[in-house]
């Protein structure tokens, strides 16, 4: 891990454990990138930089016929400034012209990784695990300076990077564009790796190659959303779990976001992240600054897989923060699925019970204990307890459940207010809204303005009072709806296209406030399943629920594509009965069980309904989970078969020591007479050997990841069978 600037070149060199980023000031004015891959001992910077005049409708710098920004691999470009490609930024003056001119200022590279002002980001916990590299770029005619960082961590193949824009001029200037990175390749030559769906169907795997144009990925519903991710890999070719390169780009933000690469006329690839500009812009008045979200840039020239778990590794231990960040999870129940609205003390307390008695661990009290919630037809905002079906309150609740053995957990959707509330009644100001226009519903609910700091001042009082009445746990924070009609009652007309992104700054200031301010709840992020499952919210909340289809076989897709950038520490994973609500399907108990247990480990469903044989096979289930969990939650995630690809998935875990693995195999429909199958794992020690529990076999890492294992017969029979495989080291 190291940053150099090299004089003699004018280039900054990148180093982490196995990859090299070059970036040069051409002109003593430009700032180019030269390089991004393996790693490269002493590069001779020289030998790398390529320069071309190209044809003369490319507009050229200083008349220089051999030298264009319209073909110079740029690092941050500028809108309009000769550059015809894809921009990273965009600025407004008063005039109403949109041109800059940055030209390089000078750098400083500093220990350590400053923080992003309001913003969720990567952290490192010592000055000496971390390196940070500040580029300064000014435009002098408007004053504006521009800051470009570049982080590498200690341990990682990544480099992190945001923009920092601060308004040094006499003048008004508006933001129109301000990504967080672009970057240059000089080819075009890969496949363009996405996570795309919807709800209940979120994060699925989408790989396609790179053509001529525009390809992107975007979200304009206020969040992250479920029809796509603010994650995207550019892959070789041949790329695949354990092979090949692959080139990651993850952004650190919860709200409306562009991940875009362009191909130009000369088959050369443009990447740029960040904040979308659709219905964007900030003004930057004398004094005032700006910062972008931060990118994760993750490189691998081992596979996909490889890639895969430098992210599982750094937002696990540099972007989740608190207590529970590396602490094992526990097995939970949650109501939802049980009873819907239609609950009172004593059923939660019977259900409480049942599942003591099963070994699980922490029950979850989701929607309708508040105000006089029946249905998703009112109370959003009334944070108080009804008391007709708790008469108890939370706290006598809480205490009935511990005196089970067990922990409390809450619902929450404090980003929402229904019409029907006390809350709008008294502020119907206070949601999201356009003047003189109908404000749309979603779920019957509307949207809370919290770019707004009263509003924000209101919810972290309510949930504070909530979260201080009662021995709370664990908070499940929902948000059920795509933002619409965005408008704030308190911006200026020059300032409502603000907004969305106010929003999520508050949403990141509320989730600070409490989450600081109960340290002890284990919270969990939702809405309406995965529609919010990105880095930001990550940084406040450890763990997401990951989708509200809870249907094993759509689990599996669901789950393995989360993986490609998410650990499995992030992911909530629940058994649910059947036949599924999502779905109609029905599987098996121990299949359901299976494909849970690669994640957070739970129950939706009523224990009180479970036959006697059901409920031996859950308590198996958690038996076998609470020895696995750290495990699984922690340990070294390996894809072995995609559900995207046929009828079988498989992944394992490894420990840190390569001492021991679990390893879930599943056929989803069976085919008669089949052929016999095995399956190769992967990322054993090739010297050591391994028990295979529950067996006399005694196979090498070697054998186990050439050869693999053979299904065993009993899974030739029946649809939605599955198998877990312990291995130990002898």
């Amino acid at each position: 891990m190291s940053i150099q600037f090299e004089e003699k070149t004018s280039s900054f060199i990148l180093q982490t454990e196995k990859s090299t980023y070059i970036m040069q000031i051409q002109r003593q004015k430009f700032l180019s990138h030269v390089y991004w891959g393996g790693k490269i001992l002493n590069p001779n910077v020289e030998a790398m930089v390529k320069a071309a005049g190209r044809a003369s409708f490319s507009a050229t710098t200083d008349g220089d016929s051999q030298f264009s920004l319209d073909t110079m691999p740029n690092e941050y470009p500028a809108y309009g400034n000769s550059d015809l490609r894809m921009p990273a930024y965009q600025v407004q003056l008063e005039n109403g012209s949109r041109i800059t001119d940055f030209a390089y200022e000078g750098y400083e590279i500093v220990k350590g990784k400053p923080a992003l002002k309001g913003l969720p980001s990567v952290y490192a916990e010592s000055g000496e695990e971390a390196v940070t590299l500040l580029i300064t770029l000014k435009d002098a005619l408007t004053g504006l300076k521009l800051i470009l960082s570049y982080t590498v961590m200690k341990g990682f193949d990544a480099i992190l990077r945001s923009a920092h824009f601060l308004n040094e001029g006499k003048k008004s200037l508006k933001l129109l564009r301000a990504l967080s990175m672009s970057m240059d390749f000089d080819s075009y030559d890969f496949d363009m790796i996405t996570l795309s769906g919807s709800w209940a169907r979120e994060r699925h795997e989408v790989r396609r190659a790179l053509v001529n144009g525009t390809q992107s990925i975007e979200s304009r519903r206020g969040a992250s959303g479920h029809s796509e991710n603010p994650f995207m890999a550019l892959v070789s070719k041949n790329a695949g779990e354990d092979r090949g390169e692959a080139y990651g780009f993850s952004l650190i933000y919860s709200g409306n976001f562009l991940a875009s690469v362009e191909v130009d006329q000369y088959k050369t690839a443009r990447v740029a992240m960040g904040i979308n500009p659709f219905d964007f812009s900030w003004t930057l008045e004398p004094g005032e600054e700006f910062y972008t979200p931060e990118a994760v840039m993750v490189y691998s020239n081992t596979g996909i897989g490889e890639m895969s778990r430098t992210y599982h590794r750094l937002y696990r231990s540099r972007l989740a923060r608190g207590k529970y960040k590396n602490a094992e999870r526990p097995v939970v129940i949650n109501n939802w699925e049980a009873t819907y609205f239609d609950f009172n003390e004593e059923k939660l307390r019977e259900l409480a019970k049942e599942a003591a008695a099963l070994g699980i661990e922490l029950l979850v009290l989701d929607d309708g204990w508040f105000g006089k919630r029946n249905s998703d037809t009112s109370s959003l905002g009334d944070w108080f307890v009804n008391e007709e079906k708790l008469p108890g309150g939370l706290k006598g609740l809480a205490d009935a459940v511990k005196e089970e053995g067990m922990k409390f957990g809450l619902w929450f959707e404090p980003e929402m207010v229904s019409p029907d509330s006390r809350l709008y009644e008294a502020h119907p100001d206070w949601c999201l809204h356009v003047p003189d226009r109908f404000r749309n519903l979603g779920r019957n609910q509307l949207i809370l303005d919290f770019s707004r700091e009263d509003v924000q001042e209101a919810i972290i009082t309510m949930l504070s009072d909530i979260l201080g009445s009662a021995e709370i746990s664990y908070v499940k924070w929902d948000m059920n709806r795509n933002i619409t009609d965005i408008g704030s009652e308190l911006l200026p007309a020059d300032r409502q296209m603000e907004t969305a992104h106010r929003y999520i700054l508050g949403v990141y200031r509320v989730m600070e406030e409490i989450t600081e301010k109960f340290p002890q709840v284990l919270f969990e992020s939702c809405s309406g399943g995965g529609g919010r499952f990105d880095p930001g919210i990550l940084y406040y909340m450890p763990q997401n629920w990951t989708s509200d289809d809870t249907d094993a076989v759509e689990r599996l897709k669901i789950q393995y594509g989360t993986s490609l950038v998410y650990p499995v520490s992030a992911m909530t994973a629940h058994v649910s009965a059947v036949p599924n609500h999502q779905t109609g399907r029905v599987t098996s108990l121990e299949f359901r069980g299976d494909v849970a247990m690669a994640g957070n480990f739970g129950y939706e469903l009523d224990a009180a309904k479970l036959s006697g044989e059901e409920k031996e096979t859950v308590k198996a289930q958690i038996t076998a989970y609470k020895r696995l969990r750290k495990l699984i939650q922690y340990g070294d995630f390996y894809r072995l078969l995609s559900p995207f690809e046929g009828n079988h998935t498989a992944w394992m875990f490894v420990s840190e020591d390569k001492k021991e693995a679990v390893v879930f195999f599943y056929r989803v429909l069976n085919t008669p007479n089949d052929a016999l199958y095995r399956f190769s794992l992967a990322g054993l020690s090739e010297e050591l050997v391994y028990e295979l529990e529950g067996t006399d076999n005694v196979l090498s890492g070697s054998q186990l990841m050439n050869y693999g294992l053979n299904v065993p017969a009993e899974l030739t029979w029946g649809d939605f069978r599955s198998k877990m495989f312990i291995l130990k080291a002898k």
